[in-house]
């Protein structure tokens, strides 16, 4: 069994991104085609819950019984004010990422951006489909390509090793945001990493995608100017956006650092 386990270990990165990819198709399927309709997103939710519900067994329950060392990433109940906190974090890390992908590009080659608009109907369908990306997908995915794949790992080393491969399995997987899915991945796995808590990289997940959605509301309520390019898929954000971003980012970071505070002092009352 001991031998099986030892073979099994290097290969969990190519096995979690297989099975997190066999799972997104899966739950993606529904919602193929050009109107699902809510029906189709209701069967896209109910498929993606189902998901969630077996790997959280999985890495719960069956990955640490096969490789000990998964046991230092173990659950922990996620601090509300912190999850808030990265939630606020999020919109800014979107923008700045957005800007970085758009220099880099601009270094290669042109980038061909056009303005944003966004009719009733698209806000509605995008509205719709944004509930499974905001509150579902990034529990699904971060479980996939984060806990189940760098958890067996002991050292930081290995660990930050399986992330840059996840990295790159994961943005193979969306396609034309190749390089914004890799640089979302590669935030997400350190955090993971430092913070040993899944739950604070699906909070930024989950900011990061519900940022978008707000961003499709704000173009069609017609606060601002957005440009976007399809291919790489970039969104650049006006002088506001970015303005408001960073007071959020600074009321994250207060409510974290409150929340620090909080747990220092409860330490440090409790006798020794």
């Amino acid at each position: 069994m001991n031998k099986i386990v030892s073979l099994l270990k290097p290969l969990m990165p190519i096995l979690a991104a297989t099975y997190g990819t066999a799972l997104i198709v899966v739950t993606a399927m529904p919602i193929d085609g050009n109107s699902p309709g809510f029906g189709g997103e209701l069967l896209s939710w109910l498929l993606t819950l189902t998901g969630i519900g077996l790997t959280l067994f999985l890495v719960q329950r069956v990955e640490p019984k096969l490789f000990p060392d998964a046991k230092q990433f173990q659950f922990k109940r996620p601090m509300a004010l912190v999850i808030v906190g990265l939630l606020l974090i999020a919109p800014l890390w979107f923008v700045a990422k957005e800007y970085i992908i758009y220099g880099l590009m601009r270094l290669v080659h042109s980038v061909q951006m056009e303005p944003i608009t966004y009719t009733t109907p698209e806000l509605r369908e995008d509205l719709l489909s944004s509930v499974h990306a905001v509150l579902l997908a990034p529990i699904l995915e971060e479980l996939c390509f984060r806990q189940m794949a760098i958890s067996p790992f002991r050292s930081r080393r290995a660990q930050v090793m399986v992330c840059v491969v996840m990295a790159i399995l994961f943005g193979m997987l969306h396609v034309r945001n190749f390089l914004g899915a890799f640089i979302d991945a590669m935030f997400y796995g350190m955090i993971f990493i430092w913070s040993r808590n899944i739950w604070n990289s699906v909070a930024l997940h989950a900011g990061s995608n519900l940022t978008v959605t707000l961003l499709a509301v704000y173009c069609w309520l017609g606060l601002g100017d957005l440009q976007m390019s399809k291919t790489p898929l970039i969104i650049l954000t006006d002088a506001k956006v970015v303005v408001g971003s960073i007071v959020l980012f600074l009321v994250g970071i207060l409510l974290i650092t409150i929340k620090r505070k909080q747990l220092n002092n409860e330490q440090k009352t409790i006798p020794s």
